[in-house]
């Protein structure tokens, strides 16, 4: 039977692919996506989701990785009357083989709707549209096949990152040995939702995060140099000699105004220390600019998308920390963060939220950091200072 959709039609005008024309090419083989593409339309027509909360369903040994979704209208849409979201845990970088690609979709043809979300936010592969019936099945094939789930809940998100010294120059980090090491060391906490609220870990090579970690994560881990950038004079002086406006391109960009360039001698120099690792000179002299020796990463803290508060970007905790295979300290630290948090947050609340509710020198207390002046994210409002009696000299 053809569906008429003459308002959902209307969203696969224009330039851009659209998630629609999709819905419709799975349509044709399945009835679950036939479905969902008429309740869809009724949505638009009756300005009103058929969504429904209610239920808790999963899969044997995880307390996460699958979303349990239910129309609230199964006599109108029966094939979408239960149409269960599955988390699949991404490779590190998002590298596939053609051969694990087709082995993940001939098992979701086999019990699902055949739509994918590559990928969602967190990264995971989101699987659309499943029963509780086939769930079972279905990640016990994606199990043979070598795919775990990945989070949801109050858990620790599936960890990703960008690809890093696989493909990047510029990467400080091995971004994705990172991940691989974070993912298998903490598996109980990705599976088995047992925090207030999400956790999100993401890991940038370099400070161009091409991950968006500062914005998307909880904790960042961003690759950095802490010496200063390699400057090449003679690719400098062939840039400019070829046309490059090193005036207008680096010079006026610097944020920290820490370069010179000297019109005379053709000259560019570098004051490491007012450095802040803004990648601009990197970008537009790749040929003449790189970045340092002495390699490590930043860790940001507080970063996430609008819920209870307002959307918060990653402030520094860690300005520099190595970062060496099995990566014990940083493991450390994110013990003691989610040690912290998971006493003292609310339902729901992140644990930016909660540093900003409780105080970062709270905070640094509880997870034995000394306070740095990297860590300051804002001036003070409030101009007054408190002292615990320990630290105040009472001899005078």
């Amino acid at each position: 039977m053809e569906t008429k959709t003459p308002l959902l039609d209307e969203l696969e005008q224009g330039m851009w692919p659209s998630f629609v024309t999709e819905i419709k090419k799975a349509a044709e083989k399945n009835q679950g996506a036939a479905d969902l593409l008429r309740q869809l339309e009724s949505s638009y027509e009756e300005k009103i989701g058929h969504w429904k909360h209610g239920g808790i369903v999963g899969v044997k040994g995880y307390g996460g990785g699958v979303v349990g979704r239910y129309s609230d209208a199964p006599e109108r849409f029966p094939n979408i009357k239960e149409f269960h979201t599955i988390r699949v845990n991404q490779p590190a970088g998002f590298f596939y083989t053609t051969e694990k690609l087709r082995q993940l979709t001939d098992v979701w043809d086999k019990y699902g709707s055949g739509l994918y979300n590559m990928h969602g936010s967190t990264g995971d592969i989101i699987l659309l549209g499943t029963t509780t019936e086939n769930l079972q099945p279905c990640v016990d094939e994606l199990a043979d096949c070598g795919y775990d789930l990945g989070g949801s809940g109050g858990a620790l998100r599936t960890l990703s990152c960008c690809v890093g010294q696989a493909r990047c120059e510029k990467a400080c980090i091995d971004s994705m040995d990172i991940i691989r090491e974070l993912t298998q060391h903490y598996q109980d906490a990705i599976h088995r939702p047992a925090w207030p609220y999400k956790f999100k870990i993401k890991v940038s090579a370099c400070p161009n995060d091409c991950a968006a970690a500062s914005a998307r994560s909880d904790l960042a881990v961003i690759g950095v140099w802490r010496d200063s950038i390699k400057i090449d004079g003679d690719a400098v002086r062939e840039y400019v000699d070829r046309g490059f406006n090193i005036i207008n391109r680096l010079i006026t960009k610097c944020p920290s105004e820490a370069l010179n360039w000297n019109t005379e001698t053709k000259e560019l120099t570098v004051r490491p220390e007012d450095c802040s690792h803004c990648m601009n000179c990197v970008n537009q002299m790749p040929k003449a600019i790189s970045i340092g020796s002495e390699r490590g990463a930043t860790l940001l803290i507080g970063g996430k998308a609008p819920v209870v508060k307002g959307a918060m970007i990653g402030w520094v905790l860690v300005p520099f920390i190595k970062m060496e295979a099995p990566y014990t300290e940083l493991k450390d630290i994110v013990d003691k963060i989610t040690d912290w948090w998971a006493d003292n947050g609310k339902n729901r609340e992140r644990v930016g939220e909660l540093i900003e509710r409780m105080g970062l020198s709270q905070f640094l207390a509880a997870v034995g950091l000394k306070p740095l002046p990297q860590m300051v994210s804002a001036p003070r409002s409030n101009p007054y200072i408190f002292w615990k009696e320990e630290e105040v000299n009472k001899n005078g």
